[in-house]
């Protein structure tokens, strides 16, 4: 896969693109758990922490029908951590953080996967590959519930959209619109959001979805349009994150 420019990552550090480079990535679809080994059975019936609890419930190649999903690289990430991460308003921190695979509140672990695939099939609008990112965090109790209460205060309240700066790099969001999404879990939200990169509009989309303390943020984006200069609506992929919601219960 050929590398964008200078120019191009410049602008595509508003969206985190790792995903120029998911290609090379390392699959999940491998993922399986290990008998105990003797001397280990004391151990068996012990509670799984966060970390392997979202481990065993995140979205893998084998039950994502049609799509690879792998651990995203982060050469391109647009910030580490939420520590990192300033924003114009406030408010609108969830979002933020949503369209750029960083977890919402104060989890107690979180991981990132992201799902690839020709999507042609599903929307109307997209040609070619669009990356569906999967962001899971397990929480403290009320802490997930909260986390989601943000999330929503911030799609109603950034609908002029919003700028959010990290390590020297400003992503500016033009608009935030609510949207609706297929019911899950507790309780669910969608959202879309528009960016202009060299005089050409893109839209993409989120989804965040609350199972008890465990929350999944989706956000899809399609970068090569974005650094080849044409417009796109990176819509989600219904497959991924059906097959992901089903996970978790």
């Amino acid at each position: 896969m050929n590398r964008p420019t200078k120019a191009a990552l410049a602008s595509l550090t508003l969206l985190s693109l790792a995903a120029l480079t998911a290609c090379g990535g390392s699959s999940d679809s491998e993922t399986a758990t290990d008998k105990p080994k003797s001397g280990e059975s004391a151990n068996a019936d012990k509670a799984p922490s966060p970390s392997e609890r979202l481990a065993s419930t995140v979205v893998t190649t084998s039950n994502a029908d049609g799509f690879r999903v792998d651990k995203p690289q982060d050469e391109f990430v647009f910030a580490k951590s939420t520590d990192e991460v300033t924003v114009d308003k406030p408010v609108c921190a969830p979002l933020a953080y949503a369209m750029n695979q960083l977890p919402l509140g104060n989890p107690e672990a979180d991981l990132t996967r992201v799902a690839s695939g020709q999507t042609d099939a599903e929307t109307e609008m997209t040609k070619g590959i669009v990356y569906t990112y999967v962001t899971l965090s397990a929480h403290p109790s009320g802490d997930a519930q909260s986390a989601f209460a943000d999330a929503r205060k911030a799609v109603d309240a950034c609908g002029d959209g919003f700028t959010a700066e990290a390590n020297g790099d400003k992503s500016p969001y033009d608009s935030v619109t609510p949207e609706k999404v297929t019911p899950a879990g507790d309780e669910s939200l969608g959202f879309a959001s528009t960016l202009t990169s060299r005089a050409v509009q893109h839209v993409v989309h989120g989804e965040i979805v609350r199972s008890g303390d465990v929350l999944a943020v989706y956000f899809s984006v399609d970068g090569m349009a974005i650094a080849n200069g044409r417009p796109s609506d990176a819509k989600l992929s219904p497959t991924v994150v059906k097959a992901q919601n089903g996970k978790l219960g």
